[in-house]
């Protein structure tokens, strides 16, 4: 079964998605907003393209785990999500991953104007691999 990861932005989302075993993700392109209608089609060809069964969504809690405005908007995007695709959203605990995703490429030696284009790609990628490790011991969401 594939699943699609996202790492929700409000003028980007980052994508990606696992192999057919589920045991490792792969960057997607990112998704650069502009319609909800131009979105729709984007991830439904994404979608079809790889047959995802499920989708996993980055859930920005606070560092304390209380919940932010960021969730409610990420609350929202995975309701449209599930309704648009008839398919099963969980949402993953997904806090300071797009740091780690900066850190990881600056410590690589990538420059900022490629950091900038990549960071929500790896960002969708740490959010799927750490679901797709956790996932054999219970899932959340």
């Amino acid at each position: 079964m594939r699943i699609l990861g996202v790492d929700y932005g409000e003028k980007r989302i980052g994508l990606a998605v696992s192999d057919e075993l589920g045991l490792t993700a792969q960057g997607l392109p990112t998704l650069i907003r502009k319609t909800r209608k131009n979105d729709l089609e984007i991830l439904r060809q994404w979608i079809r393209n790889y047959s995802v069964q499920k989708i996993v969504i980055g859930y920005p809690l606070r560092i304390d785990g209380t919940e932010g405005i960021q969730c409610e908007k990420v609350n929202r995007f995975a309701r449209w999500l599930a309704e648009s695709f008839l398919l099963p959203v969980m949402k993953w605990p997904e806090t300071l991953t797009t740091k780690e995703a900066e850190d990881i490429l600056r410590a690589s030696g990538v420059r900022w104007q490629k950091r900038k284009e990549k960071v929500d790609q790896l960002a969708a990628c740490l959010i799927l691999q750490n679901y797709l490790d956790t996932a054999g011991r219970g899932e959340q969401g």
